[in-house]
């Protein structure tokens, strides 16, 4: 929601401190899953080396959700950011806070694209596939375009 642009930028410019960029996707603008009485989001990739361990980048991630604005609200539903870990090398991790690889990267489409773009060989440390295997195996036919090839001064 809001200047869903503006908010890409923010959370890019802010990763900096926590992680060091690699590469990006482009921007993808994707129909919104689950809840769809909302506005498209828009979705991105971002390729880096971490300089913390998960569960202290994630806890970082979700501190940087609530400066940039997020609030709580219903699940799938509306909201200005979303940062989430989907992969750590090949680390394969299940606790209470965090689960590694993203338990739902195979079944998500705005996911799938983006890192194929990127990073299109990696393979998924619990299916043994790459990500453009996982993503020809989607039967989704859920919309994902791109809406710009990155963000403006990136």
């Amino acid at each position: 929601v809001g200047d869903r642009c503006a908010y890409l930028s923010a959370a890019l410019d802010a990763l900096n401190s926590l992680v060091t960029i690699q590469q990006c996707s482009s921007i993808y603008e994707t129909e919104p899953l689950g809840y769809g009485r909302q506005p498209w989001f828009l979705n991105m990739v971002v390729k880096a080396s971490a300089l913390h361990q998960p569960r202290q980048l994630l806890h970082e991630l979700k501190a940087l959700e609530q400066r940039l604005g997020r609030t709580p609200t219903f699940r799938n539903g509306p909201r200005c950011i979303d940062l989430d870990l989907l992969l750590f090398d090949d680390l394969v991790l299940h606790d209470h806070d965090l689960t590694l690889p993203h338990p739902r990267i195979h079944e998500r489409k705005f996911v799938l694209v983006p890192i194929c773009e990127i990073s299109p060989d990696v393979l998924h440390p619990v299916f043994g596939m790459t990500m453009r295997q996982l993503l020809a195996s989607l039967s989704s036919t859920a919309q994902v375009t791109i809406w710009a090839p990155t963000l403006p001064q990136h």
